[in-house]
């Protein structure tokens, strides 16, 4: 028998994982928010949630392959019809909120990549604030993206890609140039190491605060549900496979880790990012003009050279994170909503929406989403009129909504384990009792961090609008997904009754 492997090695399962989870931004978020005491509780999230549900997708994606895969089969077959369209609806109502954010947030990038800073609190213009303004430019974004994508745009795609390997220079600018800031400076810190438990950010000082903190945590190792599809491409999976989740989630972890302590080298929180000006939209690129100026400093440059520097880390920060956020958003702004159509019935939808144009696309499924996203942009601009505040109701917004559909992922499992026949060629979980405390575990941290982040604003600052925001998307989009679900229950009530006789 040949002994040449055909998959994934444990070292090509780490990468893929690796840069499929990784991403840069959680680093300087992290820092903001809870400062050196954001390293435990990334590592408690790697140990508590991404190792466990990492598992646990592969034990999905191993059993359902080719046209069975994806996550409406997933929660079909384990709990039933409607559950699962409510759990993917919800699954795909989380990119509507990332690409509401996003759209608001590329304008950051771009005007930093062309400044060097971030110009979109001080826009006005025909006496619209800078809110209503970068709102009135996302719709245009917004509609510009769905255009072009819905005509099909494989060349800009590739070309945005680039962004990803930009991104991937920063983690090696950031690491080379704060061990340079680090002895330049004597090996003195910027940020001390006085407190590093605590956080020197005054929201996230108090136990609901720090609890609050956790779904950053947890979004910080958001994309592993896309590795099920892993394990059949993994040589000798039964061995491999939990070795190289178990190994992704201690360099992952780790490379937060060393992330957010190298932060503080050149960083004080004080100093740098207690600025009613600095947010969790313009966050990292705050850090990275900073990053560049104190190796200025630590050089022994001219403050006139150091602060040049500051803005030209800054522009290729920008650069990198816009051909990013445009290579995402092109292909996130129909990617989701052609699974969801696709993958569920269709006879749920109008069947233009199932209608795919010359480019493979569901052009008139993909207007309706573009007005659906415009419509809640214009609402979120035109109803917040401090910038901070807009952009970071915009991030916990889409936080909370990319973080609930793991509730029905995981909801299901124990159910899934029960069905006697699938073909498991993976299995992680061989016992039933280890099965029901690891997903109640998992299904509780996720719960209880999206709790604390949505109460936090009203118990800490009486900020009930915050609250609402948080909840509004997922509220109205379960409740649509409810609608849509019941009127195609209505009318084939008969088919659902003969295929699932448990369903009600």
């Amino acid at each position: 028998m040949s002994t040449k492997a055909k998959g994934l090695t444990l070292v090509g399962l780490v990468l893929m994982i690796f840069t499929s989870v990784f991403g840069f931004a959680n680093g300087p978020v992290a820092f903001y928010l809870m400062g050196y005491g954001a390293i435990l509780w990334y590592v408690l999230a790697a140990i508590l949630f991404f190792i466990p549900f990492a598992l646990m997708m592969a034990e999905y994606g191993s059993s359902y392959k080719g046209e069975n895969a994806g996550l409406y089969t997933w929660l079909k077959e384990s709990v039933g019809p409607r559950f699962a369209f409510i759990g993917t609806f919800m699954w795909f109502s989380s990119y509507i909120i990332w690409m509401v954010s996003t759209a608001s947030k590329v304008w950051i990038p771009l005007t930093t990549f062309v400044t060097g800073r971030d110009e979109t609190q001080v826009f006005h213009f025909a006496g619209l604030s800078s809110t209503q303004i970068v709102g009135l430019l996302a719709i245009l974004w917004m509609l510009f993206v769905t255009f072009l994508s819905s005509h099909g745009l494989k060349r800009i795609v590739r070309i945005t890609s680039l962004g990803g390997l930009a991104v991937t220079g920063l983690n090696v600018i950031l690491i080379l140039v704060s061990l340079v800031i680090w002895f330049g400076n004597g090996g003195h810190l910027a940020q001390p190491l006085d407190h590093v438990l605590t956080s020197p950010n005054p929201s996230y000082q108090s136990p609901i605060g720090v609890l609050g903190f956790v779904v950053f945590a947890i979004f910080a190792y958001g994309g592993i549900e896309a590795i099920g599809g892993l394990v059949d491409k993994t040589d000798n999976p039964g061995k491999t496979f939990p070795r190289g989740v178990i190994f992704a989630a201690l360099v992952i972890s780790l490379g937060y880790a060393i992330g957010i302590f190298l932060w503080g080298v050149s960083t004080n929180w004080q100093a740098v990012l207690a600025s009613d000006t600095t947010n969790l939209g313009n966050i990292t690129y705050v850090m990275m003009n900073n990053l560049g100026y104190e190796l200025g400093n630590a050089l022994g440059l001219s403050q006139a050279t150091a602060i040049t520097i500051g803005n030209w880390f800054a522009r290729y920060t920008g650069l990198s994170m816009f051909l990013a956020y445009s290579g995402a958003f092109f292909t996130l702004s129909y990617s989701p909503l052609k699974t969801l159509i696709l993958g569920t019935p269709k006879e749920l939808w109008p069947k233009r929406f199932v209608k795919l144009n010359k480019a493979g696309m569901p052009q008139t499924a993909m207007m309706v989403q573009c007005l659906i996203v415009v419509g809640i942009i214009f609402i979120a601009s035109f109803g917040t009129s401090n910038p901070s505040d807009f952009y970071n109701k915009l991030t916990l917004m889409s936080n909370v909504s990319m973080t609930l559909p793991y509730l029905f992922m995981i909801w299901a499992f124990p159910f899934f384990k029960k069905k006697t026949d699938l073909e498991r060629p993976f299995v992680a979980y061989k016992n039933h009792t280890v099965t029901i405390i690891v997903s109640v575990v998992v299904f509780l941290i996720v719960a209880g961090a999206n709790l604390f982040t949505i109460i936090q604003p009203v118990i800490e600052a009486d900020d009930v609008e915050s609250m609402i925001w948080m909840l509004a998307g997922p509220v109205v989009f379960t409740l649509g997904g409810l609608g849509l679900y019941a009127l195609y229950e209505r009318r084939h009530r008969k088919n659902l009754a003969e295929k699932f006789p448990m369903t009600k």
